[in-house]
């Protein structure tokens, strides 16, 4: 442990070129308000850091006055990691800078850019990485849990694409973790959340990528959701990683190309995705079509930047939301059983259920490789709580948390931390499976006062 003196606010201010927002200050409460509206802490002190130097003379002050530290990124994690209640959160919303390297093919990516900012100054070189599937989410939470998205077939996880890190340590110290440089820090972070120190800036390898995809929605009743999926599943079994699709199940929204008396109903959605010749693309379509009688459908070719914001209107930000969820490494007629079951019982008309597709590059890196280790899930399952009252905590969580255990029997080991909210403590360590214990001892390294456990936390 480092032995510092209590060092005051003036002192502290002189050091930091960046904002310093405390209760009180006309912009405090916006600024702490974060995706998930159930999160609701109060910081002593928001800092606005615009330099990795910032965040050094953050934690120095964070330690020698005894305060908790969180760190925000985009602000998205359903656990609501970036608030701590009385200490100092680490704010990265003036660090968003995205640099291209054409040339060598990576990007230079502050920790307070959104999926939008890296698509927009990637896919103007025509280049990309895999990450996620909405645009306002942070790059910095969504590759530290591991990231996946359209592009993972073909390209793997988000950790597998990154490259290096800068970080500053518990121990204030400011390093560059790859595999050449700090490698037990870099296998760590791949996968281990914020546990091991403040990431200042990532290093992504980039992929030749059109601009433009394939894509869109195919809407089906959900009266035939067990026998869409049924074909579903035989499909993707020797369906090239070009395409990807996923699975909604949920209440339809008021989308133009359905028909008014369709609003409302219970529905499943296939989310389609295909990288490369949209005639290919077409073909395998076409067959989904025929999966059963689609209540419509709206496909075609688009800018990949448009797809990635095509989920958005329906994750706006300041609705209450509870996750749970499972990998699957098969989808067994039970599992579709339960989906479908629970799909009917919907509390909210924001609530639903997803299946993500993974398969493909993903399921080819070892396991040992780096903390991220559910190389053997082909599919990851979210249980998307969502309503707007208060009133309907009790009901949504209920209900999540139900076919969280009926679906259980079903689903394999381990568990998306990404998609863990903050009572599910208990299954930190299963979530890493057999990397869990060297997690511990990276920890117990870099951070042994565990300054660094508004996360999913790895305890020494």
């Amino acid at each position: 442990m480092i032995a510092r003196t209590r060092e005051s606010i003036e002192t502290f201010k002189n050091k930091v070129k960046g904002h310093i927002i405390r209760p009180g200050d006309s912009d405090y409460d916006d600024l702490r308000k974060i995706w998930n509206a159930m999160i609701d802490r109060q910081p002593a002190m928001i800092v606005q850091c615009v330099e990795p130097k910032d965040v050094l003379h953050t934690i120095s002050y964070a330690r020698s006055n005894g305060l908790e530290i969180s760190v925000r990124g985009g602000g998205h994690n359903i656990a609501g990691s970036a608030l701590c209640d009385g200490g100092v959160m680490i704010d990265f919303s003036q660090m968003k800078k995205v640099r291209v390297d054409e040339r060598k093919k990576r990007a230079f990516v502050e920790p307070g850019a959104s999926l939008a900012d890296f698509d927009e100054n990637t896919q103007a070189y025509g280049l990309t990485t895999p990450t996620g599937i909405n645009s306002t989410t942070g790059i910095a939470g969504l590759t530290l849990g591991g990231g996946f998205g359209w592009l993972t077939r073909k390209m793997g996880m988000t950790v597998d694409n990154l490259i290096s890190a800068n970080m500053v340590t518990a121990e204030e110290r400011e390093i560059r973790v790859s595999e050449d440089e700090n490698s037990d820090l870099f296998w760590a972070i791949r996968g281990g959340g914020g546990n091991f120190g403040v990431v200042t800036q990532f290093e992504f390898a980039l992929h030749a990528m059109t601009p433009e995809v394939l894509a869109g929605l195919l809407v089906f009743p959900l009266e035939q959701a067990k026998q869409v999926f049924r074909r579903y599943r035989q499909l993707i079994e020797t369906a090239p990683e070009e395409l990807n699709v996923w699975a909604v199940l949920r209440k339809a929204p008021p989308l133009p190309f359905l028909p008014q008396e369709v609003h409302g109903k219970g529905v499943m959605v296939l989310p389609v995705f295909y990288l490369g010749d949209p005639i290919e693309g077409e073909k395998l379509i076409n067959i989904m079509r025929g999966f059963g009688d689609p209540y419509g459908e709206h496909i075609g070719v688009m800018p990949f930047v448009n797809w990635q914001k095509a989920f958005d209107p329906l994750l706006t930000a300041g609705a209450r939301n509870y996750w749970k969820s499972h990998n699957f490494t098969e989808l067994k007629d039970g599992a579709i059983d339960k989906i479908v079951e629970f799909a009917g019982s919907l509390p909210s008309p924001q609530c639903e259920i997803f299946m993500g597709l993974i398969a493909g590059a993903a399921n080819r890196v070892p396991s040992n490789a780096m903390a991220y280790a559910h190389r053997d899930a082909r599919f990851v399952l979210n249980v998307h709580g969502r309503w707007d009252q208060a009133a309907d905590d009790t009901a949504c969580i209920e209900w999540a948390r139900a076919f969280f255990e009926a679906a259980a029997p079903y689903a394999s080991a381990g568990a998306y931390v990404n998609f863990m909210t903050g009572d599910e403590s208990a299954r930190v360590a299963s979530a890493y499976g057999a990397n869990y214990r060297r997690l511990q001892e990276i920890k117990r390294k870099y951070d042994p006062d565990n300054m660094f456990r508004n996360n999913q936390n790895i305890r020494a």
